[in-house]
């Protein structure tokens, strides 16, 4: 019996595959938060104040804080989820919008 020979795998083929995976994942995030921001209504504050209240929440260490912070961002889903499926149950000439998240601004992110 004849030992049969295995294709040698196109590394550099699945290195670009996987790069290009990596890429559109990232893409994806980028869109996905900037949608973020402006569903929330946080696009109404100054990038600064934006930027510094981010970055006390990536620093904060109080757990009840972030719970806080946690569940009002559940809830914020919650409603959007549930105007999406409102949404989805009118004619499709009524429908607002095919966001991710919902067009309407509960005064979430107001100052």
């Amino acid at each position: 019996m004849e030992p049969t020979m295995r294709k040698p795998r196109d590394f550099d083929a699945a290195l670009k595959t996987l790069t290009e995976k990596t890429k559109a994942l990232k893409e994806n995030k980028r869109k996905q938060l900037g949608d973020l921001i402006v569903a929330t209504g946080a696009d109404a504050i100054d990038i600064e104040t934006l930027a510094g209240a981010l970055i006390a929440a990536v620093q904060s260490t109080e757990t009840a804080q972030k719970q806080t912070w946690k569940k009002a961002g559940a809830e914020f889903f919650r409603k959007a989820k549930a105007a999406q499926s409102a949404d989805a149950s009118q004619p499709e000439s009524t429908q607002a919008s095919d966001s991710l998240f919902a067009p309407s601004r509960s005064g979430a992110g107001k100052n």
